[in-house]
């Protein structure tokens, strides 16, 4: 399924509105100026306030299941917009698709 590829100023949201930000991976292959987000890359969520009960389970990290299976940088599959990752908690419960609001619109991969 083709999708833009993600890069570290794309705008990722939980489910419950945290604001997710990724810690690249590599630095070199750039999209939009920006360094291109890979399944090595780091997507942290800050502000989830998800409770079950009693008992907070905020989203604490986003994983994408489904990276690019044709384009690489430096080795490692990019990201899509497209299949979004899914939000996970501190336990790895998973807690709901990531919301891309917000991707450069020029580099499309599959």
């Amino acid at each position: 399924m083709p999708g833009n590829l993600m890069h570290v100023n794309a705008t990722v949201t939980c489910p419950h509105g945290g604001q997710a930000t990724v810690v690249p991976a590599q630095s070199r292959v750039l999209v939009s100026g920006q360094p291109v987000a890979t399944v090595a890359s780091l997507y942290t969520v800050a502000g989830c306030i998800f409770t079950v009960g009693t008992k907070p389970q905020p989203c604490v990290i986003v994983r994408w299941l489904s990276p690019s299976a044709r384009i690489q940088a430096l080795g490692s599959p990019v990201l899509l917009a497209v299949p979004p990752g899914i939000c996970q908690s501190v336990e790895q419960i998973p807690q709901g698709p990531g919301l891309v609001c917000a991707v450069q619109p020029r580099a499309v991969g599959q």
